[in-house]
């Protein structure tokens, strides 16, 4: 198993268009790192550089320790998913996962026991001998990831696995990627453009765009206390709820005042305020729609709202609201303590009224789009 560290690495394509920025991230040996970001963010050309399939431009890719910009993918022992399967159509799904085995001259008793075990872990040994059109989605991204595990490689690479696959198989190989990585218990870089597989999978997300690193963090830390309001919107769903609103200093604290309401910042947000000497200013306030409190009567600091769209998601409803100023605003209600009248209520056109505790509440300002309190 191994570490990998990258130093300044940039990658710069021959019509000089950079698409990864000074990227500096080290991941320890056995962690499990997701880059996510939008398309064309740059993180499977990072990917691609750590595998040896694209340059690096400059800068420097240790693998345990050692510097591996100039050797070949075949010498830096570490084993790639791709996202479209790349198997052999011709070949059996036992030769499939062969294939690099028999390259390195490995004995064939030796192969013959490392491809049956590794279809034993991934519940394919019933296909060891199908062609991979004979195969369905799923079963041919297990052949892909048994044709990686093989080679017992320092580190498994994987760009964007499970996009291929429906949603119900993609909830299923996740769960079945968590399982494998517990058995496997190796240096894990995978790529995708879902935050619900980042969210899932990682033990640390790396969100990129536009070939930036934005965060680096825990699942939770990187929910909890996004850095600016890119991360803030592209992690959760549905994203985040951004308002205008106004940030108040007064003798007795801070407190952020939005279409009529005026709500106190807690102790912590306080703290840091005062530490960095902010003064009263535009905001952008940002809640999460499962961190906004529905009310059914009018109430003090509350904010009116119409309903514009209920959306019945079983466990939970997602309400489309607009306020006053025409804000739109999605909140996210469990329906398990919902009285019959309440539910009624929750119709188009109908208003009601919702609040935000302080704790949270993210301010951004609106210039640098940095978070006042976690940035």
């Amino acid at each position: 198993m191994a570490s990998v560290k990258l130093t300044d690495v940039k990658k710069i394509y021959d019509n000089k268009v950079t698409a990864v920025h000074d990227f500096n991230l080290e991941i320890k040996d056995k962690e499990f790192v997701v880059f996510v970001g939008p398309s064309g963010c740059g993180k499977s050309t990072t990917l691609r550089m750590i595998a040896g399939l694209e340059d690096i431009s400059a800068g420097t890719l240790e693998i345990d320790g050692e510097v591996v910009n100039d050797l070949q993918p075949k010498d830096r022992d570490i084993a790639m998913v791709f996202q479209n399967y790349a198997l052999y159509p011709h070949m059996t799904v036992y030769d499939n996962i062969a294939f690099s085995l028999r390259l390195k001259k490995v004995p064939e008793d030796e192969v013959y026991e490392r491809v049956t075990n590794a279809a034993h872990i991934l519940g394919i040994t019933e296909y060891l001998t199908r062609k991979p059109r004979a195969l369905s989605g799923g079963q041919r991204q297990r052949v892909a990831i048994g044709r990686a595990m093989v080679r017992n490689a320092k580190v498994f690479l994987m760009d964007e696995p499970l996009s291929n696959l429906d949603a119900k198989l993609r909830n299923q190989m996740r769960a079945e990627i968590i399982l494998l990585r517990q058995k496997l218990d190796t240096t894990f870089i995978y790529v995708t453009h879902d935050q619900t597989e980042a969210m899932t999978l990682g033990d640390r997300i790396v969100i990129m765009k536009d070939g930036f690193i934005e965060q680096v963090g825990t699942p939770q830390e990187v929910f909890d206390t996004p850095v600016n309001l890119f991360v803030a919107g592209f992690i959760g769903s549905p994203q985040m709820n951004f308002l205008k609103a106004k940030l108040l200093k007064g003798s007795s604290g801070y407190s952020v005042q939005i279409l009529g309401a005026e709500i106190p910042l807690n102790a912590d947000q306080n703290a840091v305020l005062m530490q960095k000497q902010v003064g009263s200013q535009d905001i952008i306030l940002g809640v999460r729609p499962e961190h906004t409190t529905v009310l059914f009567d009018k109430a003090e600091n509350a904010i009116e709202c119409t309903i514009d769209v209920n959306e019945m998601m079983g466990s939970e409803l997602h309400l489309h609201l607009s306020s006053a100023n025409d804000d739109k605003i999605i909140v996210r209600l469990p329906t398990v303590d919902l009285t019959q009248e309440q539910r009624h209520s929750l119709s188009y056109g109908n208003r009601m009224y919702i609040t935000f505790p302080a704790k949270v509440m993210h301010l951004f300002d609106p210039e640098t789009e940095r978070s006042l309190i976690d940035g």
